[in-house]
């Protein structure tokens, strides 16, 4: 059974997109997926009711899936990748990439194929160009690798020490929220008004440099503070919505540190962070009064250890970090 983790982005989004830094945290849940023999190419997610073949055309998921099979020899056998998905969709958290790693990682499983987690990443994202266009990768190289990192575009992960778990809070506004369409609005405005977008992408690059910092000295009150300051930056790029700003500030003053959109915007989903687990179960009942979905979860975790493993097994082979 191969695992595919959902992601959150604490800091960066957007500006990532062109080769700005953003930090990112892995999730406990996600997506689950195994590939069996079959007599055709077929992709099943159960909670979806979908069970599509790869000559599909009218199915994303198929589409998806053929993506993926192309980069494997022809000879190979037919499969049946089986998911289930944990994450919803559309909402930041994501559910695409994590879907791809899953697929990806079910796949190498019945083929006997060896990657390592960040090579797993990077093949993913054949299948997330089927569904986003021009995504940054940050979130296939999260749902492969997990933990707490720093993202740039073009460049391997960067594993950040956490000196002290991250109590995260996330919320669902209720609003779902295309990833292709919200990256082609902030692509119109960067190419309409070139030097005020490109100032905002440098000031939340500041403050990404400035959340690592926090975020390996345990400082989460000022990691609260940069993350509120993220959030005014994206809110002037036109990401928010009346929803988030709604769940946003509820989550503050029910003690949170600091709260943002996290993911594309313009709906999906908040993250707040909370200065203890017991904050954060408080935060979250008061965000569960407005929102569909919320959980709890702890960001800087035991997937630390593996991402590490994977960039020092990289140095040992000669790769580039």
């Amino acid at each position: 059974m191969a695992f595919g983790r959902g992601k959150v982005i604490l800091l960066g989004e957007h500006g990532v997109v062109y080769g700005h830094p953003a930090l990112a945290a892995g999730l406990g849940v996600g997506v689950h997926a195994r590939a069996v023999a079959s007599d055709v190419d077929v992709i099943e997610a159960r909670p979806w009711g979908v069970f599509a073949r790869v000559d599909d055309d009218d199915e994303p998921l198929a589409k998806g899936y053929a993506a993926i099979l192309e980069g494997y020899p022809s000879t190979r056998p037919r499969l049946r990748v089986e998911v289930d998905v944990e994450l919803p969709g559309g909402a930041g958290l994501g559910c695409s990439a994590a879907l791809g790693v899953a697929v990806t990682g079910a796949i190498d499983e019945a083929l006997g194929i060896e990657r390592s987690a960040t090579e797993r990443g990077e093949y993913s994202l054949r299948w997330e160009r089927v569904f986003h266009g021009n995504p940054s990768g940050v979130d296939n190289a999260m749902a492969a690798a997990g933990g707490i990192a720093l993202f740039r575009k073009g460049h391997p992960l960067e594993p950040v020490r956490a000196r002290r778990p991250l109590p995260l809070v996330i919320a669902h506004s209720g609003e779902s929220s295309s990833t292709k369409e919200v990256v082609a609005m902030v692509a119109r405005q960067h190419e309409k008004e070139p030097a005020r977008v490109g100032e905002v992408f440098e000031g939340i690059a500041s403050l990404v440099r400035n959340a690592r910092l926090a975020v390996e000295a345990g400082d989460l009150a000022a990691l609260g503070q940069l993350m509120d300051m993220n959030h005014a930056l994206l809110s002037a790029l036109m990401l928010s919505t009346e929803q988030l700003e709604a769940l946003c500030r509820a989550a503050r003053e029910a003690g949170a540190l600091g709260a943002k959109l996290t993911g594309a915007g313009a709906g999906g989903c908040m993250i707040a962070l909370a200065a203890s687990r017991a904050q954060a179960e408080a935060i979250r009942a008061r965000l569960a009064t407005l929102s569909p979905l919320t959980l709890v979860a702890e960001a800087g975790g035991l997937d630390e250890d593996v991402m590490l493993a994977d960039a020092e097994g990289r140095r040992e082979e000669g790769k580039p970090e």
